[in-house]
């Protein structure tokens, strides 16, 4: 990549590019900084955009990394990055798949007998195909508030931010539920997945989830400001503050905005830990793509799509989904949110152009707002990974 050096503000937006080009020039750039605004002016808190390219890396930032100070949004600070971790866990599930320490058509049972059962739910007939590709039925955890009291409201959050978890109690709450449909049969997007393919790992490596995200992954491929934390409730420096606004509770009253930035990772576990930046982001798809990740065989196995329900020309792989491009073709992404943290990544099917959005705040009290500001966030991915010129 080529050093960012160059910055400006660009009618309110600070603009980085790379040595020897006009922040404000070119296509790219006006281009980023002209959507990154739009995003901001949907009601965002901050939000920061980062555009690799052959020619070099341009970032944008609008808005308040923390409410009140004018501090603005840094393109180099860390934020929970949620359901990203998806694509990294799937990739060390297919590495293992390489080495032949498992199959994709093993059962969950072959790996944790008796850890899915009752309630209609049966681990001898879920795959771990299923669960990379959220075909196996399992009732999301997170759905349910006596599960994941932090996400639901604010008071929830505050008496549990700090509380550990374990991801084993949790998938047996989540099978005290039906599930949603016969394994296979099915697409439903479900955290619970997730959880129980960081308990694989962990059986077929004797080694945690974590450890093996950070060893195959993190270190190989030098995402230095990328971690995987299982308990620490804090993010390193720099950090972006995250901003959730609960939804009025049943007796009423306006939503409550808190900022949310500590939370204790094990309540989102292998469906959801991240901590990165956005250049960590857009160099680990950028590598995925590319081949430096997995062996073909398994990345072929990952790009078989499955088409997403109720998204017209979507598909979900496993652990990556495509969105058309307005320009053509489509891109590979995992997006995630987490408390008071909205993330989007693309990256073309070349591996030559990638793109992370960072947006720092998160409503469940205006879902009309939420649309506007996902809507400008993936406006913002179309035009960066089509506008030629940097």
């Amino acid at each position: 990549m080529v050093a960012v050096v160059c910055a400006a503000v660009v009618a309110g937006v600070v603009v980085a590019a790379p040595a020897g080009a006009a922040p404000n020039g070119g296509g790219a750039a006006r281009t980023l900084a002209r959507d990154v605004a739009a995003v901001r002016d949907t009601g965002a808190v901050g939000v920061t955009a980062t555009l690799d390219t052959p020619q070099g890396v341009r970032s944008a930032s609008a808005g308040e990394s923390e409410i009140g100070t004018g501090r603005p949004v840094r393109d180099d600070a860390h934020y929970r990055a949620g359901s990203t971790m998806k694509t990294f866990v799937a990739s060390v599930v297919l590495q293992l798949v390489g080495e032949g320490e498992l199959a994709l058509s093993d059962s969950v049972d072959r790996w944790l007998p008796g850890t899915i059962s009752g309630h209609g739910n049966d681990g001898r007939r879920i795959t771990i195909r299923h669960l990379l590709q959220h075909t196996s039925g399992l009732a999301n955890y997170t759905s349910y508030p006596e599960l994941f009291p932090a996400g639901h409201t604010a008071d929830g959050y505050l008496a549990n931010r700090y509380r550990q978890l374990a991801a084993a109690d949790l998938v047996a709450g989540a099978i005290t539920h039906p599930p949603n449909f016969e394994p296979g049969t099915n697409w439903r997007y479900s955290n619970t997945n997730y959880l129980v393919l960081g308990m694989v790992i962990e059986k077929v490596t004797g080694r945690p989830w974590q450890q093996e995200v950070t060893r195959r992954l993190v270190r190989p491929l030098g995402l230095r400001h990328t971690s995987v934390p299982s308990r620490d409730p804090y993010l390193r420096t720099p950090y972006t503050h995250g901003y959730h606004t609960f939804a009025p509770s049943a007796g009423g009253g306006p939503g409550r905005q808190l900022d949310t930035t500590v939370m204790n990772p094990s309540a989102a576990d292998a469906a959801g830990a991240l901590v990165t930046t956005p250049a960590d982001v857009n160099a680990f798809f950028r590598a995925l793509i590319d081949g430096r990740v997995l062996r073909p065989a398994e990345l072929a196995e990952m790009q078989t799509l499955r088409p997403m329900p109720d998204e017209p020309g979507r598909g979900y792989g496993l652990g990556i989904e495509t969105t058309p491009l307005s320009c053509g073709g489509f891109y590979w992404h995992h997006g995630g949110n987490a408390l008071g943290y909205a993330s989007e990544n693309g990256v073309t099917t070349d591996g030559r152009r990638a793109v992370t959005v960072v947006v720092n705040s998160f409503t469940d009290a205006d879902g009309d707002q939420q649309d506007r500001t996902d809507a400008a966030v993936k406006r913002l991915i179309d035009r960066a990974l089509c506008t030629d010129g940097t």
